[in-house]
């Protein structure tokens, strides 16, 4: 079906959205109860705040809001800068940058552009299930590679795997570093507390089409979730099962509960394990972050499981709540090969020995995106944002 034929008409006398750049609002059967908004932004790159000590100083956002649907999104609050609310319009009203390859594209081919790094995945997800409509991808990673600038994507949706061709050809021009967001396999578990993501065994089955096809990849484990997902049990399997698809590293970290997202997750905790409601209150009643205690606890748990499935070396928490959860695993990040224009070859790990570890690299947190839909996305202190 058309998409220009579900375009939502809207009395004359009824103002659009107060969306900078709003074209249309579409919805399609093909994606019941999630409005689109197709704008047009006036740029493409958002600049990092110079206050902010993260491995890269450029993100581009082609999606605001995410289908995937996560309870605990950290991004979830960047919603509410677009006059959204944080919880169920997160999920269902998606603002999707029409045109953003095309001004990206003209933005670094300017003179004064220096090709430094730019992250993709860093406020919503570049490969929710709209980009299976919009396509805005291919050119976005077109114009990264022809004009020469290493990048970064951190996803969890299996429509990157329609790019590996395209993604092994930039490889070729620059640096690239690629990351895959999987912090648990109960597939029960992971259709209640993130719905609308593919599930943990095609994200495994990604991650090993990535290393076949020679590109690097590391796996952010996160969030862990206190009494979900903590047991040793738990945490063994998620390793043993990363280490097999053949992950260049890994990152761990638990819970982050910042408001915005706070409120959201515990309505979904409250609906789905009543039995640990009380637990979370005390275990979070100081703040966004688990206490210290808690995160050593885990961090035991963490570094256990990877010296038993391949990942010695690598670091896991680093007991600092402001680093512990941004610690880059390896391949996630563009990396400098002398000799070669920038290509990232990715002789990471994998299970069966045929592979290096490579070592972790560690990185201040991600901040979410703040006002408007083009230019500098905001906000100030925070973290990586997982969707």
């Amino acid at each position: 079906m058309r998409w220009n034929a579900q375009e939502l008409k809207q009395p004359r006398d009824t103002p659009l959205l107060p969306l900078a750049g709003l074209v249309k609002t579409v919805h399609t059967p093909e994606f019941a109860g999630v409005t689109f908004h197709e704008v047009l932004a006036k740029s493409a790159l958002n600049k990092v705040p110079a206050t902010s000590t993260m491995p890269f100083e450029w993100t581009v956002n082609p999606y605001r809001g995410c289908s995937h649907a996560c309870v605990y999104c950290f991004a979830r609050k960047s919603h509410t800068y677009l006059d959204f609310d944080s919880g169920a319009d997160f999920d269902s009203q998606v603002v999707v940058k029409v045109n953003v390859a095309q001004v990206l594209r003209k933005e670094l081919f300017k003179p004064s552009w220096q090709h430094p790094h730019v992250a993709l995945g860093t406020n919503t997800d570049p490969y929710q299930r709209a980009e299976g409509r919009y396509r805005l991808m291919p050119g976005i990673i077109s114009a990264l590679a022809d004009s020469g600038t290493p990048f970064s994507i951190l996803t969890k949706g299996t429509l990157l795997a329609r790019d590996i061709p395209l993604l092994q050809a930039a490889g070729r021009q620059v640096s690239v570093g690629m990351g895959i967001s999987l912090a648990l396999l109960d597939a029960t578990l992971a259709a209640a507390v993130e719905p609308g993501t593919p599930s943990p065994k095609a994200r495994l089955a990604l991650i090993e089409k990535l290393r076949d096809a020679g590109l690097p990849c590391g796996v952010m484990a996160m969030p862990i979730l206190p009494w979900l997902t903590d047991s040793e049990e738990s945490l063994d399997a998620l390793f043993a099962a990363l280490s097999a698809a053949g992950a260049t590293g890994v990152t761990a970290g638990a819970l982050y509960l910042r408001p915005g997202t706070r409120e959201w997750f515990m309505k979904w905790l409250a609906r789905e394990h009543p039995a640990l409601v009380g637990r979370y209150q005390r275990l979070y009643g100081q703040g966004a972050y688990a206490p210290k205690d808690y995160r050593q606890w885990l961090a035991a748990r963490v570094n256990e499981a990877k010296l038993r499935h391949g990942f010695a070396g690598q670091a896991g928490f680093i007991h600092d709540p402001r680093r512990e959860e941004a610690s880059y695993p390896s391949g996630s990040l563009p990396m400098d090969v002398p000799g070669h224009g920038g290509g990232h070859r990715g002789d990471g790990h994998r299970g069966d020995g045929h592979r290096k570890a490579g070592a972790a690299v560690h990185a201040p947190a991600l901040v979410p995106a703040g006002p408007g839909l083009s230019g500098h996305d905001g906000a100030s202190d925070g973290q990586l944002a997982l969707f």
